[in-house]
């Protein structure tokens, strides 16, 4: 399985990627006028990155990595398991004259890839539907634990694991416009999607539709990081994301989406985390 999941979560974010990049992909205008937006959570969030050293993980193709060098920071290293998310990424830097190192690895793969970067950096940074497709959190947390150096802190930003439980990919709402079921909140096994829609361009129709992701309850996340020796600074439920996670979801204002009603569950957690 190990293998078969990699292929199919490799095939359909590289189809992604050329989506993502093409004419009705990402917005890039504020990136090519000298700062790149960030959602904003993170922009609330994150705080001062000038003359940090930054790795960004799964940084697909690379808006948060320029967004974050065009504010400041002094070293910035974006890695991603997709070759074509890597060529966008490179190729959005040199448009935006930002310095910037971009790695194709695997995120497990991450300390051979970056050999001498082991405890290099000020702030490692994940946003916004990274970590499902990961099969082993408490490694993912022992990568970032390596790169960090003693002080250093990861930003975490994703969808909330208790909203994940909930799909409206079949048009399942009720008259709340709250979502159907989909998988259970402590099943932690692979399980295989199927998707040909894209977030971000909804005319665009995938050929690799298939993927593997798994769920990861709050306490396995949370677990995970302090066992790789990560102390917890803070930790944010919001009722708000950064795109349209289901179909119900409306405008909420800053570019972020939730509920058409009452909000009635958190779609997105946030959280700081040092290094001890």
């Amino acid at each position: 399985m190990a293998q078969e999941w990699r292929a199919l979560n490799l095939a359909h974010w590289e189809e992604r990627a050329a989506v993502h990049v093409g004419p009705r992909g990402y917005d890039r205008s504020t990136h090519r006028a000298g700062r790149g937006r960030l959602d904003a959570i993170v922009e609330a969030e994150l705080g001062p990155v000038a003359g940090l050293r930054m790795l960004h993980l799964q940084c697909h193709v690379g808006d948060d990595t320029v967004a974050i060098a065009q504010r400041g920071a002094r070293e910035v290293v974006g890695l991603d398991f997709s070759p074509a998310s890597i060529a966008a990424a490179r190729a959005l830097a040199v448009e935006c004259r930002v310095d910037a190192r971009f790695v194709v690895s695997d995120l497990y793969a991450a300390p051979d890839a970056l050999p001498n970067d082991a405890q290099a950096f000020d702030l490692v940074f994940v946003s916004w539907g990274a970590i499902g497709w990961l099969p082993d959190i408490a490694g993912w947390a022992r990568v970032v634990a390596h790169f960090l150096r003693p002080g250093g802190a990861l930003y975490l930003a994703e969808a909330h694991p208790a909203a994940l439980v909930f799909d409206d990919i079949g048009g399942s709402t009720d008259d709340q416009g709250r979502p159907g079921w989909l998988v259970p909140y402590f099943d932690r096994a692979a399980r295989e999607f199927q998707e040909t829609a894209d977030y971000a361009d909804p005319q665009a129709r995938l050929a690799n539709s298939r993927y593997v992701a798994w769920m990861h309850p709050l306490s396995d996340i949370l677990g995970a990081l302090a066992a790789a020796g990560l102390r917890l600074e803070w930790f944010h439920e919001h009722p708000r994301v950064a795109w349209q996670m289901f179909k119900s979801l409306v405008p909420a204002g800053d570019a972020l989406w939730g509920w058409p009603k009452e909000a009635w569950l958190p779609l997105a957690f946030s959280l700081r985390a040092v290094r001890g």
